[in-house]
């Protein structure tokens, strides 16, 4: 499937990959097609920021991995996530967001822009789930597994569940894991965001977001709040996301050995208080990952034992050699940064 969806060799002169569409204008034969295009903004091409061809191709891609109804790509994977969020909540609405979720997404989504537009946030214990927390107003359950920093595995499948029995939609972050290791729409999820910057890109170069619904009424509503914002993929972005699609597989299943290797001996070293790795036998939440997960993927991490002072870790970092410093992850280097979970929790 990663190798086959998303190209059509026999409409491109039987080339194997699609060609790079850079768009703005699209013109029309008469007329009365240029009026009908209108009656379905969304399907086909109209203009450059609704999509081109290489657009669709990477979405048919991504939709197909997930078993979705369709996908809307982003320009990042926080687009992705600012653009589903005020497509499906409004004024008076209310928001159930794991605690755990990635840190832009409570402090750049939630906190200031949902927050200024009238819509209140909870954040909830991952490990208690959201029972006593859904309200008339709850529109939207947001999720996240395992959680960013922490890797705690919350229960998809019984919170989306819960969730849905009282009418809220279910999003979920899924960058961690990706469509080939779990497949949210499969669990009871509505919405699946992923940032394919990380996995999906795979080396460094690219700002790419995905949003798959499981249906048409959620791709109107997520597509046209981000049409209405302006925002769009670049046809280059798309072009190298499809291009990382093709090998993800055989990347992955390196991240996964070679994460595995290194958390198991980190866990063998003095300094180390415990390492954060669902796949880990030891972690608590592996039953759960077990259950429903596919495998893992390269992030992971590490709590130092107490006794070790913040200079003496900056010196730790600082003389790294083969790993680097820098925001993000999934592409072919490593990276080690240090993390304070503490200030992005309730």
């Amino acid at each position: 499937m990663l190798v086959h969806r998303g190209r059509h060799p026999e409409e491109n002169h039987g080339i194997v990959n699609p060609p790079v569409y850079h768009a703005s204008t699209v013109t029309f034969p008469s007329v009365a097609a240029y009026e009908a295009s209108g009656k379905k903004p969304f399907d086909g091409v109209h203009y450059g920021r609704t999509g081109t061809p290489t657009t669709f191709a990477l979405e048919e891609a991504v939709t197909a991995l997930h078993g979705g109804y369709r996908t809307v790509s982003m320009p990042s994977g926080l687009a992705a996530i600012a653009n589903t969020m005020f497509a499906l909540l409004k004024t008076g609405d209310h928001a159930l967001l794991a605690d755990n979720v990635y840190g832009p997404t409570r402090f750049r989504v939630a906190d200031p822009l949902l927050a200024r537009a009238g819509v209140e946030c909870t954040f909830f214990d991952p490990l208690k789930g959201i029972g006593g927390l859904v309200r008339p107003q709850t529109k939207v359950v947001y999720l996240e597994a395992p959680g960013s920093l922490t890797f705690e595995m919350l229960d998809v499948r019984k919170t989306a569940a819960e969730a849905k029995a009282a009418g809220a939609t279910v999003v979920m972050d899924n960058t961690w894991a990706s469509p080939l290791y779990f497949r949210p729409l499969e669990h009871g999820v509505d919405v699946v965001i992923e940032a394919g910057t990380k996995y999906i890109g795979g080396h460094a170069d690219v700002m790419l977001g995905t949003v798959t619904v499981a249906s048409p009424e959620l791709h109107q509503s997520i597509k046209w709040t981000t049409n209405a914002m302006g925002s769009c993929a670049g046809p280059d972005d798309c072009y190298l996301g499809l291009r990382g699609l093709r090998t993800l597989s055989v990347r992955l299943e390196r991240h996964q050995k070679n994460a595995l290797a290194l958390a198991r001996w980190l866990q063998k070293r003095p300094e180390v208080d415990r390492v954060l790795h669902p796949a880990l036998p030891e972690d608590p939440g592996h039953a759960l990952w077990k259950r429903d997960f596919d495998g893992a993927s390269g992030l992971f991490g590490v709590v130092l034992k107490e006794k070790y002072s913040k200079p003496a870790v900056d010196a730790l970092l600082n003389g790294m050699k083969l790993f680097g410093l820098g925001d993000s992850w999934g592409g072919y280097e490593s990276l080690l940064i240090p993390t304070y979970p503490g200030k992005i929790r309730t």
